[in-house]
């Protein structure tokens, strides 16, 4: 008998949930072994939380998957998996500080976990097709740069290792960078899919690239001003690249004109050159990464970068193993520098596996991007895989000394509430896309259409 393609759809769905179910034990094992081990390499013996620290992670990420499977069946299968298993061993490696250190960064991010998680189920269920978020295009633009402006105002702002990247009301400390790199990605997106066909348009060419017109230059130029405007009033390296080099790549996928990719280059080298030039802090952190051991016994010195080397040069390619080596050396190992943590207890093998996962993240984000039917959704799916991408890439790249350093945090990893939360939102509107992209299209000769997805809605004709 032979099987209709609906019921094929229906099988290949259900071995989707299976493996997706197979995949999250294994994130968890990853997570809470992890935790166990930390506990036996440092003091000897499991730690007396493990039931509870356990039973909380794995609460946590079965009722993220509880959601994803009622209100976004057909979303990938992978996303959520690797995320757990991110955060579950990223909890770990701050746990493995804490008992270096006597502090308790571990229960405090365990509780933005769970934050995080909880805005994440609230996007799914509130958020039913992501092309609701292009009627908010300029309203998103608008809203990120407010949230860029608020560190730098003189009651709730507040400096921190001379970034100005914080506001602080009463106890409460955020950063508000990480919410509006979420906000300027819906706001790309909404732009470009309007202005997509005059940006496209060649202007002269050189070199066999055809460069844009003058007149279509106003978007990428003011883009490089608001990136300038962040290295100078925040002092904030990471996240001027971040944003100007998320502008430019969607420029870049939205057209498919090289010569943007030209243009965003040589406005880069130029803003680079008039950093260093003019910036102290920027001189301060290229002499660094040039000849870091000239700087180790200054403030603001060398001494993250220079133990961080040592660390990682003592992990070697299978590491100390947790609790073997010392990475409570490190000032802040916990947040800017905890992949040099993990590159000193599990070793280069470690490190690379971390990098694998998250390059599976950006490559299910751009899958999304392939197969969504609307160009918003592919520039919103593009835009979040590329914001993760660039954010991996100069926080590890930093660390091991390829870019000089910027001062990012490593997602899912690093300890710090508002990167975490503003992660675990970006995997929601990604599970979101990818289930409006991967939902079959209904069969009409069945009578199989529903309103709930105004994709698929059909109009009878009397």
């Amino acid at each position: 008998m032979s099987q209709t393609p609906h019921s094929l759809l229906g099988f290949a769905h259900r071995r989707r949930r299976g493996a997706e179910l197979f995949l999250l034990v294994l994130a968890l094992a990853v997570g809470i072994g992890a935790y166990a081990a930390v506990g036996v390499g440092v003091d000897g013996e499991v730690p007396t939380n493990i039931i509870g620290y356990g039973g909380w992670l794995a609460a946590l990420v079965v009722a993220a998957h509880v959601v994803v499977r009622f209100y976004a069946p057909y979303a990938d299968p992978v996303l959520l998996p690797v995320v757990a298993a991110l955060n579950g061993l990223g909890l770990a490696l701050i746990y493995r500080l804490d008992l270096a250190r006597d502090k308790d960064f571990a229960q405090q991010q365990l509780i933005w976990m769970t934050v995080g998680v909880l805005l994440f189920v609230g996007t799914l269920i509130v958020l039913r097709d992501h092309r609701v978020l292009q009627r908010f295009t300029y309203t998103s633009g608008l809203g990120a740069i407010v949230l860029l402006l608020l560190p730098m105002l003189p009651l709730i702002g507040k400096e921190v290792y001379g970034a100005r990247i914080w506001i602080q009301v009463g106890p409460f400390s955020f950063q508000p960078g990480e919410v509006a790199k979420i906000l300027l990605v819906v706001a790309f997106a909404g732009y470009l899919v309007l202005h997509r066909d005059a940006l496209a348009l060649a202007g002269r060419r050189l070199l066999f690239i055809d460069l844009p017109r003058g007149r279509d230059l106003g978007p990428v130029l003011a883009m490089w001003v608001v990136s300038l405007a962040v290295l100078v009033g925040q002092k904030d390296l990471g996240s001027s690249l971040l944003y100007f080099g998320l502008f430019l790549v969607m420029l870049y996928v939205a057209t498919e004109r090289p010569g943007w990719l030209l243009v965003g280059g040589a406005l880069f080298a130029a803003g680079a050159f008039v950093g260093y030039q003019v910036f102290a802090h920027v001189q301060n952190r290229v002499n660094i990464w040039l000849n870091p051991m000239d700087y180790y016994d200054q403030r603001p010195g060398s001494g993250q970068i220079v133990e961080s080397m040592f660390g990682m040069a003592w992990g070697g390619l299978v590491g100390r193993g947790f609790g073997g080596g010392r990475p409570d050396r490190i000032p802040f190992a916990e947040s800017d520098f905890i992949v040099a943590t993990l590159g000193e207890e599990l070793g280069l093998t470690g490190v690379m596996a971390v990098i694998l996962l998250y390059g599976l993240i950006v490559e299910r984000a751009l899958r999304a991007a392939l197969v969504c039917r609307d160009g918003f959704g592919k520039l919103v799916a593009t835009g979040l895989g590329v914001v993760l991408a660039l954010q991996v890439f100069v926080v590890i790249g930093g660390v091991t000394k390829l870019i000089p350093l910027t001062g990012l945090t490593t997602p899912f990893l690093s300890y710090g509430g508002s990167s975490l939360v503003a992660n675990w939102v970006i995997i929601a509107l990604l599970l979101r896309i990818s289930d409006q992209a991967r939902r079959p299209v209904p069969d009409l000769s069945a009578g199989d259409w529903s309103d709930e997805d105004d994709s698929t809605q059909v109009v009878k004709l009397s």
